[in-house]
């Protein structure tokens, strides 16, 4: 099994200089190699392979330009994989080529791979072993056992670097069976229902930094850009962006380890995300929820502790459905009605609990 272990970095200045040497390097090379393989395609109507650009960056680019072989080899190696890969797409979707790398490009990473002993952990002591920059100061480090296969080392926008390392490890220990199964319907005003009856409620942290960002936007905009003042109210907005992010992945992660160790069988609705953002209503609210990072997280632990993640049709009509006699109610399809009595059998159902519960029914017949 692999997993990712994901550190902060404090590099001094001599480290940070030779990290953004990389940046530049690994870009300089990944669009001088992009621009080759498209002259070459335009001209000879030839589709270069990964072989002959490595031979292009090794014999051509090398040469010519010897600030490359300052840096770590095996992160120009890895911009030529990830070239490669972005060409491919381009030939299975025609979507055009792929696009240079911008150098005012705020976001900026590099992987290198890992070869005797050039990446090691210092777990006593904090400090990570990169090749090229060697010892760098750490926060954050949780130990772990197993073979580390690879690093990326990348900057935030906020300027804040990072290290995540790979590492190959054994499966992890299955959990214990506790024989509950739940339904979850998924929501806004209140972020998860269960089948259970409990209400988990949406923090909204975007919400809550609305105004900060707001303003540190209203901020940015009025300084020049490419000014010094202009980059000091980026990092801040950044940071701003930095908080809520961490708010929310801190939240996602405590709810699913939650669930993950109460249930054995979780069921959800396979939601279209990206159609429901397309409501201007409700865009905003529905992206500051997540739903699709909250799946994915609940999935890769459920493959890692035996759990089963059950996912019912979009279009089942969960809230419309009686969960005691199932009775479809269509007069329930605006979403104004929280709270409706079935009209067959008399049972009053709160709209989210009475969808957890028919999506429960409906995922465990898929199990």
């Amino acid at each position: 099994m692999l997993k990712s272990y994901k550190f902060r970095l404090y590099p001094n200045k001599e480290q940070e200089l030779l990290i953004q040497k990389t940046f530049g390097c690994v870009r300089f090379v990944y669009n001088q190699c992009l621009a080759y393989k498209i002259d070459k395609y335009k001209t000879e109507e030839v589709s270069l392979s990964k072989i002959d650009v490595n031979n292009y960056k090794n014999h051509t680019l090398k040469a010519e330009y010897e600030w490359l072989k300052e840096v770590d080899k095996f992160a120009l190696d890895n911009a030529v994989i990830n070239l490669d890969s972005a060409y491919q797409k381009f030939f299975r979707e025609h979507k055009g080529f792929p696009k240079f790398k911008s150098k005012k490009n705020n976001r900026k990473s590099y992987k290198t791979n890992i070869t005797c002993s050039n990446i090691e952990v210092d777990f006593d002591n904090r400090k990570i072993k990169l090749p090229k920059i060697k010892w760098v100061k750490a926060r954050g480090i949780r130990r772990f056992e197993g073979k580390i296969k690879s690093a990326t080392i990348s900057q935030s926008a906020s300027g804040k670097y990072y290290c995540s390392v790979l590492v190959e490890q054994e499966d992890c220990k299955l959990l214990d069976k506790t024989n509950c199964n739940v339904g979850i319907d998924l929501g806004i005003k209140d972020f998860a229902i269960t089948s259970d009856g409990q209400k988990i409620s949406n923090p909204k942290y975007l919400v809550k930094s609305e105004k900060k960002i707001v303003k540190l936007q209203r901020k940015l905009s009025r300084k020049s850009k490419g000014s010094n003042n202009h980059n000091k109210a980026r990092i801040k907005l950044a940071r701003a962006w930095d908080k809520v992010i961490n708010q929310r992945t801190d939240f996602l992660q405590k709810l699913s380890t939650e669930l993950i160790r109460k249930y054995d069988v979780i069921c959800l609705e396979d939601l279209n995300v990206a159609g429901m953002v397309k409501n201007h209503c409700l865009a905003k609210s529905i992206s500051d929820c997540s739903w699709g990072e909250f799946v994915g997280i609940l999935q890769y632990k459920a493959d890692w502790y035996g759990r089963t993640i059950s996912k019912i049709d979009r279009f089942y009509p969960s809230s419309q459905t009686c969960s005691c006699c199932g009775c479809v109610n269509p007069e329930t399809k605006d979403l104004s009605v929280r709270e409706w009595t079935c009209p067959d059998c008399g049972a009053t159902h709160d709209r989210d609990i009475n969808a957890a519960k028919n999506i429960l029914k409906q995922g465990l017949l898929a199990v």
